[in-house]
């Protein structure tokens, strides 16, 4: 829980210093003539007045955007919406999830490092790289309560912190959308077993086809995200993988850069029993931000999970912050010669 607050603390932070930092920007000039933009003197009073009605669009900080940096703000905020865009992103995603274990105390914390690589392999042509590294600590996920001293599942390890599995997919995807304006990948996916303590990973090496669809229409991206994987090496004494992830989604992205977006990402393990349940299906309602820190674009985002249904002794509650860097692929401006002299 800690880890929640320190983390929600510097969301909050971030978001307060950030219209600090874009006032280091270059001035700009206002209706009224009045410059913008430039730092205030020690021990000056600063006043912020804005007029009852404008068209223009507004940054978080509530400095007037340019209309570039707008167009450029609202294309990242699509572009992240969609799984396979034309867009390098870096996300740290956190989630804390409760309600694990026998007892119901159990609690998992994730940081997922999930780096999205687009690569242009053709004229037509983009290969998306999408890696997931996570980073667990979980806590009571297997504990029995009251159980006797000579019970064979003494001693209890009740805490576990490391690695887990890392996915690794590979989407061939079109760079021009397809017929009814569809937009779509297809490829390999991977599972390596990395997981540092067997209760982190599935001690498998798995891999299987991954495939993305989606349509972008004005605010509007709708699609869904899935794979299946089915273990190919075992390691010893361990259970065969055959597990499936869908993971539809919804977004609506405003004016202003704010995206409002509700999405599953649904598992279900085809090996266990109908007793002890296959599917986890967690609800997710995120909202996320498109800001600038300097030069460097970002996405700030916070969301809420509900667990539909989920196997015996899973969790019932989550919440997620992630953090985007965001680097744009777009071409960069031929440089301008400049004039030579001829003797």
């Amino acid at each position: 829980m800690k880890l929640v607050v320190g983390v929600t603390v510097l969301t909050l932070g971030i978001l307060s210093v950030a219209p600090g930092i874009r006032a280091t920007e270059s001035s700009k000039v206002d209706t009224t003539g009045n410059v913008m933009g430039e730092p205030a003197a020690p021990g000056e009073r600063v006043v912020l007045s804005l007029p009852v009605t404008t068209t223009q669009n507004l940054s978080l900080g509530a400095v007037t955007e340019s209309s570039a940096e707008a167009s450029e703000a609202d294309k990242l905020a699509k572009e992240l919406a969609n799984p396979i865009a034309s867009l390098i992103s870096v996300p740290f995603q956190a989630n804390e999830d409760w309600g694990y274990g026998p007892t119901g105390n159990g609690y998992k914390f994730t940081v997922n490092i999930q780096p999205v690589i687009p690569i242009s392999i053709s004229k037509d042509w983009n290969l998306i790289l999408r890696t997931i590294f996570p980073i667990v600590s979980q806590h009571d996920l297997f504990y029995f309560a009251n159980l006797p001293k000579n019970s064979p599942l003494q001693p209890q390890n009740r805490s576990q912190d490391g690695l887990s599995d890392t996915t690794q997919s590979f989407f061939f995807s079109p760079k021009n959308p397809g017929p009814f304006g569809l937009i779509w990948g297809l490829g390999p996916v991977f599972l390596y077993p990395t997981g540092t303590h067997p209760f982190l990973g599935t001690g498998t090496f798995s891999i299987g086809p991954t495939l993305v669809v989606l349509k972008q229409a004005g605010p509007w991206t709708a699609g869904a995200l899935m794979n299946q994987l089915w273990s190919v090496v075992i390691e010893e004494h361990r259970s065969s993988l055959n597990q499936m992830f869908v993971q539809p989604f919804i977004a609506y992205t405003t004016k202003t850069h704010t995206t409002f977006t509700l999405s599953s990402e649904s598992t279900a393990n085809w090996n266990a029993t109908s007793d002890d349940g296959k599917w986890t299906v967690p609800l997710i309602f995120q909202i996320s931000q498109i800001l600038k820190i300097g030069k460097q674009p970002i996405s700030l985002q916070i969301g809420g999970k509900y667990y539909a249904d989920t196997p015996r002794y899973g969790a019932n509650w989550g919440v997620r912050f992630a953090l985007t860097l965001l680097y744009p692929t777009g071409k960069r401006p031929e440089p301008i010669e400049k004039p030579s002299f001829v003797k």
